[in-house]
């Protein structure tokens, strides 16, 4: 090269750096992948997170292995896939909370889609509001009626997570009063509903399901636009007159921003093919799950009206934590 001008040997060192970039790309993965999942070993983050993560396994011939980074309602895990390096070997499992909930009731924690790459999208599973057996109600209208004659105690999993939004969103349109009573998980709030200190829970459908099926909890209501099948005969909010109650607990995948395009597109395609697959449908029907495919650009818009419509529940209600 010793003949070549500067601009010339600029010129090929730029070609080459581009062509090994290209090839490390289209070779994606070529050594295993770490998935992050903001939430301890057995939660539904963790669950889902490990069934996908072996499936994109077989698919796409590379370990994809869980690192399961629990605390700050998902914000440590967050930031550790912010910091990571914008190559594909450091994923997460984004869902409501880390990339939904948690933008709109903290104050300046981290943009949810601006600060990431959102890759695919999993699916998302309704949430129920139940009551216990002991409660004397059998819709929402007399929940509403009896809250009004006797206090009433609603169990979370913590200030600004999903469960407390959806309850309040809930009080806010039905000008219901309840007290909200925190916990540290929402299996401590179903226990905590048996011996009654608690009366109205707004869990996940997958979480209440066990608790719906041995009569201990009383479901009244779904969010979504359409029943579940597994409570075929609980009517949704909206059919109840109560609308904008489209909430889901729903899982996805992103990583640090600035994710080159190759990468995530490759990801995208092979996760929407996983999501057809036998196999996978059947694992999401048993975890109260309905699949949702969607673009990286559709997942994006999804995220970003998520903040949107949960900052607007915090406010009307006065939420934020720190």
């Amino acid at each position: 090269m010793k003949h070549l001008r500067l601009p010339q040997i600029l010129l090929t060192v730029a070609l080459l750096v581009g062509s090994n970039l290209a090839i490390g790309q289209t070779d994606y993965p070529n050594r295993p992948v770490k998935v992050i999942a903001p939430q301890a070993t057995g939660g539904g983050v963790d669950i889902v997170g490990r069934f996908m993560a072996d499936k994109m396994r077989q698919a796409m011939g590379q370990s994809f292995i869980i690192d399961n980074q629990a605390g700050a309602g998902g914000a440590i895990a967050a930031k550790m896939t912010m910091r990571a390096p914008a190559d594909g070997y450091t994923l997460m499992i984004g869902y409501v909370a880390t990339h939904g909930t948690n933008p709109a009731v903290k104050k300046n924690i981290y943009d949810s889609v601006k600060d990431f790459t959102p890759i695919a999208m999993f699916g998302g599973t309704p949430n129920v509001i139940v009551v216990a057996k002991g409660v004397p109600v059998k819709n929402l209208k007399e929940l509403v009626a009896y809250s009004k004659k006797q206090s009433l105690n609603y169990g979370t999993s913590g200030i600004g997570t999903l469960n407390h939004l959806l309850m309040e969103q809930f009080k806010f349109a039905a000008s219901m009063p309840a007290l909200m009573v925190p916990y540290k998980s929402i299996g401590q709030a179903f226990t905590d509903s048996v011996g009654g200190s608690i009366q109205v829970i707004f869990p996940g459908l997958s979480a209440a399901m066990p608790h719906i099926r041995n009569g201990t909890l009383i479901p009244l209501a779904v969010t979504g636009n359409t029943r579940s099948s597994l409570l075929p005969d609980t009517p949704t909010f909206k059919e109840l007159g109560f609308d904008g109650f489209d909430g889901l607990t729903w899982y996805g995948l992103v990583g640090p921003a600035k994710l080159p395009d190759e990468i995530k597109k490759k990801i995208n395609s092979e996760v929407n093919k996983l999501l057809t697959q036998a196999d996978v449908k059947k694992f999401f029907v048993e975890q109260a799950l309905t699949p949702m495919p969607m673009s990286p650009d559709q997942f994006e818009d999804y995220m970003s009206k998520e903040v949107v419509h949960w900052t607007k529940v915090a406010k009307d209600s006065n939420i934020t934590a720190e």
